[in-house]
């Protein structure tokens, strides 16, 4: 049993519980405009957790627990992410997206995936998701100036996500497994992008949804 990976992996599923628990508190103080999008928020902070803490249960308890860790890394990946980064995007400009085009942006995700799947390109295209990904959350931090606590809290993020996919999770550095330190460097990461999520304006605030943190 890989006990550092358990310790790593569990650190990683609180923090996106964290995350999800700071989301749902603070939704009461938006508009219904920005439901939706928080919804969503709320989704893709779910599905890392769930992604972290079978990872866990995988590695440091029971192997068995590996085809549910699959199933839910690849939502992790290709759903949650993405799903977080489009968050960013609508609250950081104060679009306020109706909950049919929400749907549509789930559907297409899952029917991209699906694409690129079948034509046995998953890997490009998590790259790319991962990657319009980090540039909307900076975006998202960037259009918030000339406040700059949002713009360097987005650089943070993207730091830490960004050296987790450059890092990888296959092999060793010394001592340390990879994947150890792909989730030690993404625990910080989900809770800093709830925290810059609730610093965005969105369509509708109706109070100061920071202090729900």
């Amino acid at each position: 049993m890989q006990y550092a990976t358990l310790f790593s992996a569990g650190a990683l599923a609180l923090a996106c519980l964290a995350a999800a628990v700071a989301i749902g508190k603070a939704r009461k103080g938006y508009g219904e405009g920005d439901q939706p999008a928080l919804f969503c928020a709320l989704l893709g902070f779910g599905l890392t957790a769930a992604a972290a803490a079978t990872a866990a249960m995988r590695y440091g308890v029971d192997p068995s627990w590996q085809a549910a860790h699959l199933w839910l890394n690849q939502a992790g990946s290709f759903l949650a992410l993405p799903l977080l980064g489009a968050t960013a995007l609508a609250l950081g400009r104060g679009w306020t997206w109706s909950r049919p085009n929400w749907g549509r942006v789930l559907l297409g995700l899952c029917a991209f995936f699906e694409l690129f799947r079948q034509m046995s390109l998953l890997d490009d295209y998590r790259l790319l998701l991962h990657l319009a990904t980090l540039l909307l959350v900076l975006y998202a931090g960037a259009v918030q100036w000339p406040r700059r606590a949002p713009l360097a809290v987005a650089g943070v993020v993207v730091a830490l996500l960004a050296a987790g996919l450059a890092l990888g999770n296959e092999g060793v550095i010394g001592p340390l497994r990879r994947l150890d330190l792909f989730y030690l460097l993404l625990t910080p990461a989900y809770p800093l992008l709830a925290w810059l999520l609730l610093a965005l304006p969105g369509g509708g605030a109706t109070e100061n949804p920071v202090k729900a943190l």
